[in-house]
């Protein structure tokens, strides 16, 4: 059974009339084809009018929908002989982040990607997708192995954050971070991060500061949670529909801030609606994204990259 939002209730409630009615036509052999039609027309006007007028905290729920496509399941779809490279060869593996090497249309590429659980207990063995310092260093780790064999670097990102917890601390979590930034900053090839569900603070941004970044329409990207900065600005972790609203975390926002370069559409209803539609549109993108990185000259290239992190945040007067 699909799981539905708040927002979706009457949406899902008025399907189930419409199977309810059809049923009972088909059972009694009655004439209902035209209150079927009806509630089939309303059922259409409604669904477009909650789906184009989602607010910041419905696209926080789809974000997190947990039917919502993870990043395995792209990777399984969009290429092909993914082969997957484990640890950082200086402390443990990570299973908040997968890493390894794949060909998309017959090219080799590295991939990398934030991978949650769909379950309770894939969730706890992925660290709900929130990484330690060796997941980060075991990213960077495929960075270099990628430019060293001229391999495009596609991302997926989907974190609520670097974990934060003593051991991590202690092993160097913000250095890690830190230090991908800066040398993903300097990578001699070209690189793609998609944002496909929530893209949390540093955490997203350690596999993220690349040439291209695009969200999914129903994904978010922010520097903190909508709960956390709720918590700091109101003391009041129950006030993150305001946060949300005033984070300008949605794909719109973003991109008219020009943080990303686009938005990948969705299915109506979120990505989990129909995954290999979203696909489909994710594997556009990426063709589109990789064609064009690679015509740029190398220098170019990274020149075109310090100029799109430069004027982040820049005041205009």
């Amino acid at each position: 059974m699909k799981q539905f939002l708040d927002f979706e209730k009457p949406i899902f409630e008025l399907k189930d009339k419409i199977t309810e009615l059809k049923q009972m036509a088909e059972d009694s052999e009655l004439d209902l084809a035209e209150d079927i039609h009806r509630l089939e027309t309303r059922l259409v006007n409604l669904e477009e009018n909650i789906y184009q007028h989602l607010s910041a905290w419905d696209r926080v729920q789809i974000a997190r929908h947990p039917e919502r496509p993870t990043a395995l399941d792209y990777i399984d779809h969009l290429f092909t002989d993914f082969i997957e490279l484990h640890g950082d060869r200086l402390f443990r593996d990570d299973p908040a982040i997968i890493t390894g090497i794949a060909s998309y249309k017959g090219q080799p590429v590295t991939v990398i990607a934030q991978q949650r659980g769909k379950n309770t207990k894939e969730n706890i063995y992925r660290n709900f997708a929130s990484a330690h310092p060796e997941g980060y260093r075991k990213a960077l780790r495929q960075m270099k192995l990628a430019e060293k064999f001229n391999r495009p670097i596609i991302s997926f990102i989907d974190t609520k954050g670097a974990h934060p917890g003593k051991g991590a601390e202690e092993r160097g979590q913000g250095e890690a971070i830190a230090r991908n930034l800066k040398e993903m900053a300097q990578l001699r090839v070209p690189s793609l991060s998609i944002v496909i569900g929530e893209g949390g603070s540093g955490g997203a941004l350690g596999i993220g500061l690349t040439d291209q970044i695009y969200m999914l329409e129903n994904s978010i990207y922010s520097v903190i949670s909508p709960e956390g900065a709720a918590s700091i600005l109101w003391k009041d972790a129950t006030k993150a529909k305001e946060a949300a609203q005033s984070l300008k975390l949605n794909a719109k926002d973003l991109k008219q801030l020009d943080i990303i370069d686009d938005i990948i559409p969705e299915p109506k209803g979120g990505a989990h609606r129909d995954f290999q539609m979203q696909a489909a549109y994710l594997d556009v993108h990426i063709k589109k994204s990789i064609k064009y990185l690679q015509s740029l000259p190398l220098e170019q290239l990274i020149e075109r990259r310090w100029q799109k992190y430069k004027k982040i945040g820049e005041i205009q007067n």
